[in-house]
């Protein structure tokens, strides 16, 4: 493509794919696009053996990695144990969480006994943890280092920049993308509320342009449309609107490759784009999900208010660990339960199909799409 941004990075089609599992990283950078691995929930080791993997499987192709290090949160600084954080989750919430698990027919025995949750990666979210990661990721040869949610760090930002590597950060709202046009990011991911995971009240179809008019006075930073974006010829009009690009993350959940559950990969199958909510359940930011009986449980006139990052995701990852684990043997309460991060797109996601082949599929409707536009032109 004649694309600014495929030169820099040495790609030949536009199209970045956010996902956790690297073999959907490898799949998409080969097949010409680029693959992000979201790394947030990595240890130091873990993360090592990944992008090893990566580097023996991508022939050289480029591919990045994103991470989650937001400007606020509860004990942001790190001053606190993990004994402490517990200790700041309210029984109530407890007692919520433990009674929406039993009222489907889960067994909360050693719910809150420690490690039942999986690796807990609080630390990751500061800049400290998250700085041991890119320790990791700066001895492979990465092009790309995101953040998932504010402005990265000026130490992060500027170790990045002597490697030759490129910076960039999702944003929600305008004035988030002023901010980070002026801390310097060299792309700026802007993704609408039709997203899966952490996204803003401001749809695509509105916030790319009205980013795009905000920092038009910063003429090196590329735009990445993102939030609902499936097909190749919504990323067309997104590149009709002045983006340079389309930053996905959805669409590869359902792919062979994906690392969803199979009963979370099913319901995605089947639901519609009305089957998703925004909703505080999951981290304590607003993060879009599939609907489910876990995010309905948090929304009744009964239900306590999701506490704020970090604390909700002590109470929530334990609880949906043993959902899915429960779901995948068959238990039809943890079933109705299981949720995950989904966007808005996942009403066109209808076939499992390959991650190279989604990437094809991107090009050649990308392809028609550009033919259909051109041909509104007189000659």
């Amino acid at each position: 493509m004649k694309s600014a941004l495929c030169r820099k990075l040495g790609i030949e089609f536009p199209l970045f794919a956010f996902s956790h599992c690297r073999d959907v990283v490898a799949a998409v950078s080969n097949a010409g696009g680029f693959g992000v691995l979201g790394a947030v929930a990595h240890t130091a080791e873990s993360l090592a053996i990944d992008l090893k993997w990566i580097d023996e499987h991508v022939n050289g192709k480029p591919y990045g990695i994103d991470l989650l290090i937001p400007n606020k949160m509860e004990d942001k600084e790190g001053g606190l144990t993990a004994a402490d954080l517990e200790a700041r989750v309210p029984p109530e919430h407890r007692r919520h969480v433990a009674g929406l698990l039993a009222q489907h027919g889960i067994d909360t025995a050693d719910l809150w006994s420690a490690g039942q949750g999986g690796h807990d990666y609080t630390d990751n979210m500061r800049e400290d943890g998250a700085a041991r990661l890119l320790d990791v990721a700066f001895s492979h040869p990465i092009k790309l280092f995101v953040n998932a949610l504010g402005v990265p760090p000026p130490s992060i930002m500027k170790r990045a920049r002597d490697k030759g590597i490129l910076v960039g950060a999702l944003t929600g709202a305008k004035e988030h993308a002023i901010k980070h046009a002026k801390a310097g990011v060299d792309i700026l991911v802007v993704a609408g509320t039709e997203a899966g995971g952490h996204c803003g009240e401001v749809s695509t179809m509105v916030l790319v342009p009205e980013v795009l008019q905000a920092i038009e006075d910063y003429k090196d930073i590329d735009v990445l449309a993102a939030g609902g974006i499936a097909t190749g010829r919504q990323m067309a009009a997104c590149m009709a609107m002045g983006a340079a690009g389309a930053w996905t993350a959805s669409v590869w959940l359902t792919t062979a490759e994906a690392e969803t559950t199979p009963t979370v990969k099913k319901k995605m199958l089947a639901a519609t784009s009305r089957d998703t909510v925004r909703s505080r359940s999951r981290t304590g930011k607003p993060t879009r999900q599939l609907r489910s009986a876990w995010t309905d449980g948090w929304h009744g006139e009964s239900a306590p208010d999701p506490l704020p990052m970090p604390l909700q995701g002590l109470i929530s990852r334990p609880a949906l660990a043993r959902i899915d684990k429960l779901a995948a043997s068959g238990h039809e309460g943890a079933q109705r339960l299981a949720t995950y991060y989904v966007g808005q797109a996942v009403g066109l996601m209808n076939t499992e199909q390959s991650a190279r082949s989604v990437v094809y599929d991107f090009m050649k409707d990308y392809a028609d799409a550009a033919q259909r536009l051109a041909g509104t032109l007189e000659t």
